[in-house]
C-alpha cells in the first residue's frame, strides 16, 4: 500500500482509531494521543505493514492496541526500576464534566459492569459493540483464535447480564 492511500486511510479511521485508543488508555486524552501519535509514526514508518489478512481498520487498531501496551510496560519498567516515576497530571484535579455526566446516567452501570469483566472479555465486547467488528476481526486486533474470541464473547455477556441483573 503506498504512503498516500495509507494516509488517506489513516484519516479517514482517525475518528474510530481515536476511540480505541482512548479506550485502551482508560480515557486519558493525553496518553490517547500519544499512543496514536506513536501508532501512525509506527504506519507511517514501515515498521509495521499491512499485509492484506484483514481489513486496513482491524489492522490498525491491533497496531493501536500493541502500541498502547509497549507504552504501559515502558512506563511500568521505569517506575520499577526508578528511573522515572510515573507522572501523576495534578494540573486539573476536577473530573471531566463528560465522566460525572456519563456515570449519571444509565451508562455508568454498563461501565461499571464492564469493568468488572476480565480483560480479554472487555476488550473484545468493546470492540464487538463499540468499534463495529466482527468476533473474527476482533479475534484478529487481539491475536486470539476464533474460537477463542467466540468464548470470550459469549462468557462476557453472560457475565454482564448477571452483573446488570437482566434477564
Amino acid at each position: 500500500m503506498s504512503r498516500e492511500e495509507l494516509l488517506r486511510q489513516l484519516e479517514l479511521l482517525h475518528p474510530d482509531c481515536y476511540g480505541w485508543a482512548l479506550w485502551c488508555c482508560d480515557g486519558d486524552r493525553q496518553e490517547a494521543e500519544e499512543v496514536l501519535h506513536s501508532a501512525y509514526a509506527t504506519i507511517l514508518d514501515g515498521r509495521a505493514q499491512f499485509n492484506g489478512r484483514s481489513n486496513i481498520r482491524t489492522w490498525m487498531l491491533g497496531v493501536i492496541r500493541m502500541t498502547s501496551r509497549a507504552q504501559r510496560r515502558r512506563r511500568l519498567l521505569r517506575w520499577l526500576r526508578w528511573e522515572r516515576p510515573l507522572v501523576v497530571d495534578s494540573a486539573d484535579p476536577s473530573p471531566d464534566p463528560a465522566v460525572v455526566a456519563e456515570r449519571n446516567d444509565e451508562k455508568g452501570k454498563l461501565v461499571d459492569a464492564l469493568a468488572k469483566l476480565p480483560a480479554r472479555q472487555r476488550e473484545l465486547l468493546h470492540l464487538v459493540f463499540y468499534q463495529d467488528l466482527s468476533i473474527s476481526e476482533a479475534a484478529g486486533v487481539l491475536a486470539i483464535s476464533l474460537g477463542t474470541a467466540r468464548t470470550h464473547y459469549e462468557r462476557g455477556k453472560q457475565r454482564l447480564r448477571e452483573l446488570l441483573g437482566a434477564p
